[in-house]
């Protein structure tokens, strides 16, 4: 806010400054012009007029895009509007922690003519979504489209749900099959109050995950306290549960929900470099540096059991499950880093 309001007090005073500049140098212009039109008594006059404004228009068109360009406020504007592919996430701890996308991320609907020969599986892999995802945006049963026939493509797998008056994103989650953390984790979603996550009748909102059918019963697994060496680079499960959201590219983590609030265990041996609570994100999380290039975050805990500095075995406990932060439920958000990419703990854990 303060950059904002130095930066609105010099475009105040370069605008007044070029202002008096300008009419310095105007009047001087046309105490000559006036003198000379006087002793001609209006000779010129028309075709000075017609002269003039010609000139101005033909310095707006030629000036006006060098300007568009070149102006800091027009070049802040274009470069806010220009989404790039780099997304890079905010690290309170220090240094960033970047995702690079292939393709730019989609934010809402796109509506998708048909072509010749194409499939519902054959877009819905062009569009990296599920079959039933287009099949559910657009009330169709089977499996035939044809050509030229325009489809809703929803931007990620699951519902495109409007909003009815009462609804919450509690109902809604219920009504699909789903967790209504899933509903908060994706970036797009809009609230009328980020803190109770309250929704407006009529708004668009996209259920990840959602189903119109009952999903199938989720994997559970049950962790269990164990001493480990640290820095074993064999992770285990982290606390006890099912998984209510798998990594995807805009939460790369694994939800882990159990509404008893179990222990959190260290998924390996290391040492404590933060232990901490947030008002929003992560809330209260500890991560752990393992000395071997990975790192673990456990997040939205109900409160922690060791400090930074603290070194933990693997199935050392850390803390309790909670819902801190940005959370809509007790469960666990659980990340594994290494050289500031985040990575799929599936293919980690043991």
């Amino acid at each position: 806010m303060n950059e904002i309001g130095e930066f609105i007090i010099f475009l105040k005073n370069y605008i007044l400054s070029r202002l008096i500049s300008a009419g310095q140098i105007f009047e001087g212009i046309k105490d000559i012009i006036v003198a000379f039109l006087i002793v001609k008594r209006g000779k010129y006059s028309s075709s000075f007029l017609n002269t003039s404004f010609l000139l101005i228009v033909a310095a707006a068109i030629v000036g006006g895009p060098i300007i568009a360009e070149n102006a800091p406020f027009f070049q802040s504007f274009n470069d806010q509007n220009d989404y790039q592919s780099l997304v890079v996430s905010y690290n309170p701890y220090g240094g960033s922690l970047s995702t690079v996308f292939s393709v730019k991320p989609r934010d809402k609907v796109e509506n998708y003519a048909v072509r010749g020969g194409e499939t519902l599986a054959s877009i819905a892999k062009k569009f990296d979504i599920s079959v039933d995802t287009i099949r559910w945006a657009n009330n169709i049963t089977g499996d035939l489209i044809k050509p030229d026939q325009t489809l809703k493509i929803p931007p990620v797998t699951g519902i495109v749900h409007k909003v009815a008056s009462g609804e919450n994103i509690y109902t809604i989650a219920k009504k699909y099959h789903t967790n209504a953390q899933n509903i908060l984790n994706f970036p797009f979603n809009s609230f009328e109050d980020l803190d109770t996550f309250s929704l407006m009748a009529g708004q668009t909102l996209y259920v990840p995950g959602g189903t119109i059918e009952p999903e199938k019963p989720a994997y559970q697994f049950i962790a269990s306290i164990q001493a480990g060496v640290q820095g074993s680079s064999n992770f285990i499960w982290p606390t006890s549960g099912m998984i209510t959201q798998y990594y995807v590219w805009y939460h790369q983590a694994l939800d882990i929900a159990n509404p008893s609030s179990p222990p959190v265990l260290a998924a390996d041996g290391g040492t404590v470099i933060y232990a901490g609570c947030l008002n929003w994100g992560y809330g209260c999380h500890v991560i752990i540096d393992h000395g071997n290039g990975y790192q673990t975050l456990y997040a939205h805990l109900s409160s922690y059991s060791v400090e930074p500095g603290n070194s933990v075995g693997q199935g050392s406990q850390i803390g309790i499950m909670g819902s801190t932060g940005r959370s809509s439920g007790t469960h666990l958000h659980f990340e594994i880093r290494s050289g500031g990419q985040i990575l799929d703990p599936l293919g980690f854990l043991k």
